[in-house]
């Protein structure tokens, strides 16, 4: 299970060390290349590792923001647009490549970069999401999570965190690991104006007693 000091120490050090490599590194994958070394380096990591996701915003001409995010072994996140015939067009953002952090010297991590208009919206999460069980006992899974977010009838980052909450509430055996949500949305405005991205984050623990979904490695 990823919980207890050692993995707090993990996240303190991976937080601080994004935060000072990101004021000397605009392309996302040196940030995760910093991070790396942060953790191999540090005698008191051992040998643990994790996910991360990091991504940049650069207001793009037209409107919008141009975002890039690069991925060192996290789920896909998901873009998420209306298609002109009105149903929400999901998009996973899969950078190939893009190794655990601090497991391995001379990792190699991957980026990506996309639109994200007006009207669109940005889903982030950790796995405690994909993994939630779901009443047959498999996992809801990232296909899950992606018809999930086919159904959505608004992209504002608020509704995003709250159905998202909702859709694990509502599943009779719940999480069996702690759920990291971050959504950003770019609301629609007049052409005079340069449109901002609104964003909503939420953390969910682990409960007490958590059931085992079916395949699911620890």
């Amino acid at each position: 299970m990823r919980q207890g000091p050692e993995a707090a120490a993990v996240t303190s050090l991976t937080r601080y060390t994004l935060r000072a490599a990101a004021q000397h590194h605009d392309d996302p994958t040196e940030v995760l290349d910093a991070l790396n070394s942060a953790l191999l380096l540090d005698p008191s990591m051992g040998s643990r590792y994790c996910t991360c996701v990091f991504g940049t915003l650069q207001p793009a001409p037209g409107g919008g923001f141009t975002v890039t995010v690069a991925m060192g072994g996290h789920p896909p996140a998901f873009h998420i647009q209306r298609g002109d015939d009105g149903a929400m067009v999901v998009d996973g953002v899969r950078p190939r490549g893009g190794m655990l952090v601090g497991a391995l010297e001379g990792a190699q991590f991957a980026s990506h970069s996309f639109h994200l208009a007006p009207g669109h919206g940005l889903l982030l999460y950790t796995d405690g999401l994909t993994e939630a069980c779901l009443p047959d006992g498999t996992m809801l899974g990232e296909e899950g999570v992606a018809a999930f977010l086919h159904t959505r009838t608004t992209l504002d980052a608020g509704r995003l965190i709250e159905d998202t909450i909702a859709l694990i509430t509502d599943l009779p055996a719940g999480r069996g690991d702690d759920v990291a949500l971050l959504a950003l949305s770019v609301p629609l405005a007049p052409a005079t104006e340069q449109p901002a991205a609104l964003s909503t984050a939420r953390t969910l623990a682990t409960p007490v007693a958590g059931a085992a979904c079916a395949d699911q490695e620890r």
